[in-house]
């Protein structure tokens, strides 16, 4: 399809998965968790759960039902993740391809009247903020966390917010993810989704629809827009 050139008002990005890599801090914290829940499924849970909220998956999966409970396992977990990306030589929590040069571009707008871009994730705001300054991303001016919605990814709340907070509608903003979940709470928003390949297969992204679907963000290229916002291009095999 070659080169897609499009503006919006604001970039809503997904962090796990879409500007970070923790793939191996996450299986590790799950495999520790099964020493405090033995029945867990490991593989079955890593196929389904990613681009939820730790709370809702915790509730799901380890039968936790405790609020309070859930909270502090839920930090916990995330704290396993951080540990456990580094064990065995690992590599730790690392930037994903073609978003370094994203960032760097974003924050030019940094003085804009509007915050221009977005993170909104299904992580807490503690393991969140840890993980942005691993990987050397700022924490930007509108940032919402599991924190801050009653309802998580799908539902669209996270993505509702994240516009908000930019102070835009959510029509005119890009949404980028690489989970289904967060695919379908982009979409329900109201955005335009930009789906990555980077934790899911082809085909289970595909089953969302997402308005464009590529393999990670070095096929994208973002620019300030000369009135504000963000010019987008989008690359295409």
């Amino acid at each position: 399809m070659g080169a897609i050139k499009f503006h919006v008002d604001a970039v809503l990005f997904d962090m796990d998965g879409t500007l970070v890599d923790s793939t191996a801090g996450v299986i590790g914290a799950w495999e520790t968790f099964t020493e405090t829940y033995p029945w867990l499924d490991v593989e079955r849970i890593l196929s389904t759960s990613h681009g939820v909220r730790t709370v809702d998956n915790l509730r799901k999966y380890c039968e936790v039902t405790s609020e309070t409970e859930l909270e502090r396992e839920a930090a916990r977990f995330e704290e396993a993740i951080v540990t456990s990306s580094k064990a065995n030589g690992g590599k730790g929590i690392t930037l994903l391809p073609g978003v370094r040069s994203i960032i760097d571009e974003l924050l030019l707008g940094k003085d804009n009247s509007k915050p221009c871009w977005a993170i909104v994730t299904s992580a807490t705001r503690a393991y969140a903020s840890a993980a942005l300054e691993i990987t050397g991303i700022p924490i930007p001016d509108a940032f919402v966390t599991a924190d801050d919605v009653a309802q998580g990814k799908p539902h669209p709340d996270p993505y509702l917010l994240g516009a908000q907070k930019c102070g835009v509608p959510p029509e005119r903003c890009l949404v980028v993810e690489d989970a289904p979940a967060g695919v379908a709470s982009g979409l329900a928003a109201g955005c335009a989704v930009i789906g990555l390949i980077t934790s899911h297969t082809k085909e289970q992204m595909e089953t969302k629809q997402p308005t464009y679907l590529i393999n990670n963000l070095s096929s994208v290229s973002m620019k300030m827009g000369v009135n504000g916002g963000v010019d987008v291009v989008v690359n295409i095999d």
